[in-house]
């Protein structure tokens, strides 16, 4: 069992993200963004600076946070760009020792039912890249976000029997931004999503936050305080014999997927060091309760 987290919530560069981790006294970050640009989609000079800066700290990427078929994606367009993607991720995967990989299924097609959602090349789109990373030693992980799987536990137990090898990252805050397409006018339940897919999932992302007011969708806040069931989740896990990640994505001063959310390097750093505190209060307390 490990910590772990967003680091580019933290800083925008990568001795930020480094000395966030490091603050915490966690040795691991899921990489997503650097200087503003994925890791796999750094050119290589910079991805060269990166792993000197991460050898010399002792720090490791655990999890490539790509964004292959994510919310910015569409099942329409052609697959030759997440296929570049996947090509470019692979070679800096096996440099830096990297086992795992975050990708989406595609966000929905407005205004289709969800029977109409190009479904197969969907499936055929991911089982094309589990091929390819398992070849080269790679777990590939499907995160319940804005995309097809994150639409409902029903859609991601029907991609993983349609998608053999693929595997799951829950991630606690994603069901109380989302609608419930079985039940109109309301959120998903973080709960209920669990139960149906925990013998999936190998990877925990820790995000919290409760519907927003106004024009705001969600209030993004502190782990266990908002609707994701952080807490009963964690324990469950636990319980259960979890013995994998939990990543900290707090969303409170940064939203890699909302350009409105911006604040100073000095309040993203200690809100994400601030973060991991809470949550780790979090996680001896699911201990003790799990004699874990």
């Amino acid at each position: 069992m490990y910590l772990t987290g967003f680091a580019d919530e933290a800083a925008t560069g990568i001795d930020g993200q480094i000395r966030a981790v490091k603050e915490l006294g966690w040795s691991n970050i899921e990489s997503r963004n650097i200087d503003g640009v994925n890791i796999h989609d750094l050119d290589d000079r910079a991805f060269d600076v990166v792993c000197g800066k991460l050898a010399d700290a002792g720090v490791k990427i655990n999890c490539f946070g790509s964004a292959i078929a994510n919310w910015a994606k569409s099942i329409e367009n052609p697959f030759d760009e997440d296929l570049a993607a996947a090509k470019r991720a692979i070679p800096r995967m096996r440099r830096l020792g990297t086992k795992m990989i975050r990708i989406m299924s595609y966000p929905p097609l407005k205004d289709r039912p969800m029977e109409d959602q190009m479904a197969e090349e969907r499936f055929a789109r991911l089982r094309t890249l589990v091929s390819m990373f398992s070849d080269a030693g790679i777990d590939v992980l499907h995160e319940n976000c804005m995309n097809y799987g994150g639409q409902g536990w029903k859609y991601t137990l029907r991609m993983l029997e349609a998608v053999p090898g693929l595997k799951l990252v829950f991630d606690t805050g994603n069901p109380v931004n989302t609608d419930d397409r079985d039940n109109p006018g309301k959120r998903q339940s973080a709960w209920e999503f669990w139960q149906h897919v925990k013998q999936h999932v190998v990877y925990i992302h820790i995000k919290d936050g409760v519907p927003g007011k106004g024009d705001k969708r969600t209030d993004w806040c502190w782990c266990g305080e908002g609707d994701g069931d952080v807490e009963r989740i964690v324990r469950d896990a636990l319980a259960g014999g979890y013995d994998g990640g939990f990543s900290m994505e707090p969303h409170m001063a940064l939203v890699a997927h909302d350009a409105s959310v911006t604040n100073s390097e000095e309040f993203k750093f200690a809100n994400f060091v601030e973060y991991g505190r809470r949550f780790e209060k979090i996680l001896a307390a699911a201990k003790a309760a799990t004699g874990r």
